[in-house]
């Protein structure tokens, strides 16, 4: 294999390749790699940890058709530092060589054969709308768990419904729910458990794409965009009774503008210096106040204006989880509705109903 590429090109190819290599310990060493192709004026990239796979194309002057298997990391590292302009592969025994200028790298590369065999995608394609589904992923991967001990809760359901397609996440102690209204990627009833490590990353590949397509397999779902495409094997298991968890109404309703409750909760945040130490937020009628106490440290308080209608009361969440809620509703105003001080409270938009968020409060004394 040879070829003769831009840099920036070449850096973009590897890097998103290699965005689905194994990094961790006791993996095989050749899913560390990526897999480099060329046919004639052709490259195609491939990484994969088994369980994620992306590949993407880029055109190169292709001098010599063959394939390489280099380690990924290395090679992205190497190309990234050159100087801009001409880059020249070329696999040659067991190294690629690597040349710009007076720059000149050759690197050990992993055996071709060891490289595992990834069937082509299989389902029929349907095309998703780019705008509406990466600000639905931005809004509910962010509540999917990584805790690898609950394979479950590191999914993403992804579920038919009346009028169109809903995501959901959770990680026990908070829950995302979004709506793509009009979407029918599957059939009636059909629901399906996407990693979010991979909705993650499409969300990634969704800045500044024109439409995205999705293969839906038996086992795994293929999504398509531009000249790049990322398979990943679906989650198997049964994901939580999620309605269960949303109450049908609630008596308590605080309105107050998303931007000023944001940052107030940034900056009382600053005081909790351990990850489990509470924000309170205490409701009246006349506005709220957040409070952040920490033996050690000190205190924060903040007051916010807001309309408040029920029982006064002082509510605790985690700071990090009420402030990505917060930055996961969109619009100017938000609400948050609770029903007592350690029941789910909910963060809608005022206007639209497409996205919930729930969190679970802490106990305080």
């Amino acid at each position: 294999m040879k070829l003769r590429c831009e840099r920036d090109v070449l850096v973009e190819a590897l890097s998103t390749a290699g965005r689905a290599t194994a990094g961790r310990s006791g993996a095989l060493p050749v899913l560390s790699g990526v897999r480099l192709e060329t046919r004639a004026d052709t490259l195609t990239a491939t990484g994969t940890d088994l369980d994620l796979t992306i590949a993407t194309h880029a055109t190169v002057t292709g001098l010599d058709d063959g394939v390489v298997v280099a380690p990924g990391r290395l090679v992205t590292d190497i190309v990234r530092a050159l100087d801009p302009g001409a880059v020249t592969l070329e696999a040659e025994d067991d190294d690629l060589r690597i040349a710009s200028g007076r720059s000149q790298f050759s690197v050990r590369t992993h055996p071709v054969g060891d490289f595992p065999h990834l069937p082509a995608p299989s389902g029929d394609s349907v095309t998703l709308p780019v705008e509406g589904l990466a600000e639905a992923l931005r809004q509910v991967v962010r509540a999917a768990s990584s805790e690898d001990s609950r394979p479950i809760l590191t999914g993403v359901l992804m579920a038919a419904e009346e009028g169109g397609l809903r995501l959901v996440s959770t990680d026990s102690y908070r829950l995302a729910v979004r709506d793509l209204a009009g979407v029918g990627v599957l059939g009636a009833d059909q629901k399906v458990l996407v990693p979010s490590r991979a909705l993650n990353e499409l969300g990634r590949l969704l800045a500044g794409a024109g439409e995205v397509s999705l293969r839906l397999g038996a086992h795994d779902a293929t999504f398509s965009t531009g000249p790049v495409s990322l398979t990943t094997r679906l989650i198997e298991g049964e994901f939580p009774n999620y309605r269960q968890l949303i109450p049908p109404s609630y008596p308590n309703r605080l309105t107050v503008g998303r931007e000023a409750l944001l940052e107030a909760a940034r900056r009382v945040k600053l005081l909790a210096r351990d990850p489990v130490t509470p924000v309170r937020i205490a409701l009246a009628a006349e506005g709220i106040q957040l409070q952040v106490i920490t033996p050690d440290w000190g205190q924060a308080s903040e007051d916010v204006d807001a309309k408040y209608e029920g029982a006064e009361m002082t509510v605790a969440f985690n700071p990090q989880y009420l402030i990505d809620g917060l930055e996961a509703v969109s619009g100017d105003e938000v609400v948050l509705s609770t029903l007592d001080t350690l029941k789910p409270a909910t963060l809608r938009a005022v206007e639209g109903d497409n996205y919930l968020y729930l969190l679970m409060p802490v106990r305080v004394s």
